[in-house]
């Protein structure tokens, strides 16, 4: 396996890092991330967000770690240090989420190759709770899973539903999968949003700490989606909204100040299903993984203990 560029000085995450590249069936080539564990009591397979990238979890597989468990992640194709998939390297677009399928593969390839040990768990973060329920509902080989302000509905206006109920049928006809959608556009939410008006954390020093891996790190930086990306994601929304659960243990968390994804969505998620379990976190925002430390610890407390229960 080819080692892949991984930027440890921007990450502040476990010294035990192993950066990689992987080829996946479509010919896509991925980042895949290690972070070891001396003592484990098992790994973590860590689904980010849309533009997240590895070092943006460098501070949270220091906490797994802590905790006793290897982690294992990736750059989503189209971000991060994988193969972007528009002539413009801003557009944060794929052809069908469908596609992610493949990454978790190498992912999950990668995991059993480098003997990450068992048992394994997930840990998902908002478009990563997408793919990773889709993931979990096709046999992802993992005991249980936790859930971060997963994206399983967006947030829509109601003028906009319209547009979000016709947009996956007319995409092909209009030809415009790869445009950004209106209203975004290459510039990066945390680079332009600034600490003030932000709507993922309270934490004034991790979001400056965001910010810095993206100014010294140009090559992370990810703009708007594109339409193509939101109607095959509201498609898949769809999808996941018709299967049955995963029966395998689960915990979600949500922060009470969540203004990114549809909480209405994550509720009804959660009435029909017998073995998950929705926390809302009072204080939080978008990324309760990264909030003020007291939120962070509780998050933290709650999933290790989860993962530890039998």
């Amino acid at each position: 396996m080819e080692n892949a560029p991984f930027r440890a000085d921007l990450a502040e995450g476990p010294e035990d890092v192993r950066a990689l590249w992987r080829r996946c069936s479509d010919g896509r080539r991925i980042r895949v991330v290690l972070w070891r564990a001396v003592g484990t009591k098992g790994s973590v397979l860590l689904f980010p967000g849309r533009t997240e990238y590895a070092e943006k979890y460098g501070r949270v597989a220091c906490d797994l770690n802590g905790a006793g468990y290897a982690v294992a992640t990736v750059d989503w194709r189209g971000q991060g240090f994988s193969d972007r998939l528009a002539d413009d390297a801003r557009l944060g677009h794929v052809a069908s989420f469908r596609d992610y399928q493949m990454d978790v593969a190498e992912l999950v390839s990668t995991a059993r190759a480098d003997g990450m040990p068992e048992p394994w768990f997930l840990v998902a973060h908002s478009m990563g709770g997408c793919i990773g329920l889709r993931s979990l509902i096709e046999g992802l080989p993992v005991r249980k899973a936790v859930f971060s302000a997963p994206m399983w509905g967006f947030k829509i206006p109601f003028f906009s539903w319209p547009v979000a109920v016709f947009l996956p049928h007319l995409l092909g006809p209009l030809g415009i999968e790869r445009r950004y959608v209106p209203g975004s556009g290459p510039g990066n939410y945390v680079i332009e949003a600034g600490y003030d008006t932000n709507l993922l954390t309270r934490d004034r020093e991790t979001f400056a700490h965001m910010a810095r891996q993206l100014t010294e790190e140009p090559g992370l930086v990810l703009g708007g989606p594109s339409t193509g990306w939101v109607g095959s994601a509201i498609a898949e929304h769809r999808w996941l909204g018709r299967m049955p659960r995963p029966e395998l243990p689960v915990l979600t968390a949500l922060g009470s100040d969540e203004r990114i994804v549809s909480t209405s969505a994550i509720h009804r998620m959660h009435a029909k299903w017998p073995s998950a379990r929705l926390r809302v976190i009072e204080g939080a925002r978008h990324e309760v993984m990264m909030e003020v430390p007291a939120i962070r610890t509780r998050f933290m407390t709650d999933a290790v203990q989860f993962l530890e229960a039998h």
